[in-house]
């Protein structure tokens, strides 16, 4: 495929792959009822199978017949989201929650997936099974507060609680990630809370494909626990070789996100790829016996399928183990195959099953990646031909790295706002060797669960995983290469991928026109700056949640002036204002002590904190501030002062919040309580 001739939309599965995900993303945007567009999808593919024959009549071609395709997979699209959202549904545990809030319900659930624990608690998903009297479905949360003398809880089990369905908090700061948003591409809506004390355990026999997997991946960690790795190898060897990162430390984690190593701990398409290799080379001989490329083919989509299972069929190992079933088929049964071909049945069949998967971000990086390696090293690594093997390895690895990066770069900068500039060496130390540390740990992990593990393979392979955190570890430390807090929004991805293909198109063949659409991608790239400093606030003034403290910001075009009663610096202490700073384009912060009075605009707010002094006579504020719990007669404060609007910060007590709420509600003052609503905003310039 030459990327110079722009062919990939000649490839009919590219087409119907684009016109499927638009489909997806207008059924999320915009919720069809589920029976209209049951119905229109039906009368469209009577349509197409109408026009289908006709042009079998046919002797001149016609376009029809194209067109009623790619309509009818948009609404495929539409329908497909229709269909997996379980609230379309009668069953669905939402439409049995009581209307009080703080009526207990008795809920039954089984366990469906260990999440990594927070700091307060232990989390799973679950599916629930019944709420009172009634057969449900549907997935929720459930959060145990920790406690070190209690087992976690296992996949399968199943138990009864006595508690209610909370709602799933939305981010209460601007520029916070979205916590509510990602498990609503889940399918989760609510979240449970229960001690462990208060969960009966009951009795079920019944195992799901998760839970046996999951009993796999146990007896496998129960039996290489009795080895002498340590917890950091161990947590690798489930990351690389089991899908599962919840034990990976946090100091390990960011290592390898500082690093650009992070693909190094999801399994995706470089080590399903790698063991496909390994597994091809071991069934060779099987080609020699009749039907020898059947067997061979079945024996490895059973065994990438059942290792997919046992990696807990994330969006990356579906992915992967899909695109490659297909490189399988196609490969062992002597079918041609196109790449692009190949990527698009692999999407289109994954988002069939699993529609929200293109708003995973880990979907999303594969296949850039996939599509830019593809799509760009061939023509990197015509530059340059070396002699010897292991340069022709490294060389490969360094073109196959840089394709990798600028397929992802534009994405990356808008999830996680980092720039890892050595990503190029990790990759160059790590991935040559990273095929032998997989088939040397999938030897074993084989070699323990027969127990014939000898101790000196366990210290060579805990000895190389150690080498590898170490290689990571220093690179990470490299801090000037480490570019944080990148500003960059949507529209500056799209321009960015706009940028990146005219360039590599131009370099790959030099005329006018691509010249043209180069010098066209630059200007929108200058003007998308200038778009995004118009749009960031100049004049703003903000009480953000920070609970327990006091935290607010006031934005004077760049800058931003922070003051909080927090002990040490903002940087060390409030993530909430470097979101906001990325999200805002906001280029300095500066600190301040916190004040009493600020004068904003024509407006005045006064913060009034545990002293609970306001005695003003010369002026009469706008907005009241109160922080640390102020014992305060609120009525008498409104009387007095006649405030237009009361903020409570995230310092003060709940109860407390609840009574000048209550007392505001009354006297028909509005209130804000930042704990419950989110950040309080003052727009300077438009207050009148």
């Amino acid at each position: 495929m030459d990327i110079s001739q722009m062919k990939l939309f000649n490839f009919p599965f590219v087409k119907l792959t684009i016109c499927l995900i638009a489909g997806i993303i207008i059924g999320y945007l915009y919720a069809f009822p589920f029976e209209n567009i049951s119905y229109l999808l039906g009368l469209l593919l009577a349509t197409l199978t109408i026009t289908f024959f006709i042009a079998r009549q046919q002797f001149v071609k016609t376009i029809w017949f194209g067109i009623m395709a790619l309509v009818t997979t948009v609404s495929i699209g539409i329908w497909t989201v229709s269909i997996h959202n379980p609230k379309n549904f009668a069953n669905h545990y939402s439409h049995f929650i009581s209307k009080d809030s703080n009526t207990p319900e008795t809920i039954t659930f089984r366990v469906r997936e260990v999440l990594k624990p927070n700091t307060y608690y232990d989390t799973y998903i679950v599916d629930v099974l019944k709420t009172d009297e009634h057969s449900v479905s549907g997935k929720s949360i459930l959060n145990i507060p920790k406690d070190s003398t209690q087992n976690t809880l296992n996949v399968d089990d199943i138990y009864i609680t006595k508690t209610t369905f909370k709602p799933i908090t939305p981010p209460l700061n601007p520029g916070q990630f979205n916590y509510k948003n990602y498990l609503g591409k889940r399918y989760i809506y609510h979240q449970l809370f229960a001690s462990r004390n208060e969960l009966l355990k009951f009795k079920s026999n019944q195992q799901t494909l998760l839970g046996i997997a999951n009993n796999i991946r146990e007896y496998i960690n129960q039996r290489l626990k009795t080895y002498s790795f340590k917890p950091d190898e161990l947590a690798i060897i489930n990351a690389l070789l089991l899908g599962q990162r919840q034990n990976i430390s946090e100091d390990v984690y960011t290592n390898y996100a500082n690093a650009g190593a992070i693909h190094i701990l999801a399994i995706s398409g470089l080590h399903i790829g790698i063991i496909l290799i390994i597994l091809n080379f071991l069934f060779k001989p099987l080609e020699k016996l009749r039907y020898g490329l059947f067997i061979k083919t079945i024996l490895l989509l059973f065994i990438l399928w059942s290792f997919a299972i046992i990696a807990g069929l994330s969006a990356s190992v579906t992915r992967a183990v899909t695109m490659f079933s297909i490189v399988t088929i196609g490969m062992n049964l002597k079918r041609p195959t196109n790449i692009y071909n190949t990527l698009a049945i692999s999407i289109f069949i994954i988002l069939l099953f699993k529609p929200l998967f293109i708003f995973d971000v880990g979907f999303q990086l594969s296949y850039m990646a996939v599509f830019a390696i593809v799509s760009i090293d061939p023509y990197l690594y015509k530059l340059w031909k070396p002699k010897y093997w292991l340069t022709k390895v490294y060389w490969h690895t360094l073109t196959i790295t840089i394709s990798a990066q600028l397929g992802i770069l534009p994405l990356s900068l808008y999830y996680f706002h980092q720039f890892p500039a050595l990503f190029f060496l990790t990759n160059l130390l790590i991935i040559p060797v990273l095929g032998i540390i997989l088939g040397f740990g999938i030897l074993v992990i084989l070699m323990a669960v027969l127990k014939i593990l000898p101790h000196f393979l366990v210290f060579l392979f805990g000895g190389s995983i150690n080498v590898m955190n170490t290689i990571v570890d220093w690179v990470a430390k490299q801090e000037p290469f480490l570019f944080k807090d990148i500003p960059f929004n949507f529209l500056c991805v799209v321009v960015t991928y706009f940028f990146i293909i005219t360039l590599v198109r131009f370099m790959i063949k030099r005329n006018y026109r691509r010249l043209v659409l180069l010098a066209v991608a630059v200007i929108l790239g200058q003007c998308t700056l200038i778009y995004t400093n118009l749009e960031r606030p100049n004049n703003q003034f903000l009480v953000f949640q920070k609970s327990r403290h006091t935290l607010l910001g006031h934005v004077l075009k760049n800058n931003m002036i922070v003051a909080s009663d927090l002990s040490d610096s903002i940087e060390n202490n409030a993530n909430i204002i470097s979101d906001y700073k990325v999200d805002n384009f906001i280029e300095h912060i500066k600190e301040d002590t916190l004040n009493n009075l600020y004068l904003l605009g024509n407006k005045k707010l006064l913060v009034i904190d545990s002293l609970g002094v306001y005695h003003v006579k010369t002026f009469m504020p706008d907005y009241v501030l109160l922080r640390n719990s102020p014992k305060i007669n609120l009525n008498r404060l409104i009387d007095s002062i006649h405030p237009a609007y009361i903020i409570a910060d995230g310092s003060n007590y709940k109860s407390v919040v609840e009574r000048w709420k209550s007392t505001c509600l009354k006297t028909k003052i509005p209130f804000h309580a930042t704990a419950e609503k989110g950040a309080f905003t003052i727009d300077i310039q438009n207050v009148n």
